[in-house]
């Protein structure tokens, strides 16, 4: 498995979660890591993004200033922390890896991203 993905749970509005995603360590060493969610009957949208070096980062307007993204080379895991959240935040959460390697690349299109994680659940109650 590439990815895992975990963390996800059922939360009330204005509280927090993290997120954490797995990688092996392959991956983790060459690419540029992604959040991105899909809600029933939505597409799937880019939420946030990490470059390979840890040094840019890239969210959704939608998460700006309430997520953050980070990285632990240690342990080989992206985190997505979770705050302020709102139940149009509820959403099945898949991480991703890109593997074009770069230092600075933490794009926002989908399309780009090579590998993806089996998702998990985050549902917030009003």
């Amino acid at each position: 498995v590439q990815l895992q993905a975990s963390g996800g749970g059922l939360v009330q509005a204005g509280g927090s979660l993290r997120l954490s995603c797995k990688a092996s360590r392959r991956t983790y060493s060459t690419s540029a890591m992604g959040w991105f969610r899909q809600a029933p009957g939505r597409e799937r949208e880019f939420v946030a993004s990490i470059s390979w070096s840890g040094g840019t980062t890239r969210y959704a307007d939608s998460v700006k200033g309430r997520f953050t993204i980070s990285k632990d080379n240690a342990k080989d895991t992206v985190y997505l922390q979770m705050g302020d959240l709102e139940p149009e935040d509820t959403a099945v959460y898949y991480c991703a890896a890109d593997r074009t390697f770069s230092r600075s690349r933490a794009t926002q299109l989908l399309e780009s991203y090579d590998f993806w994680g089996q998702g998990t659940q985050v549902t917030v109650s009003s």
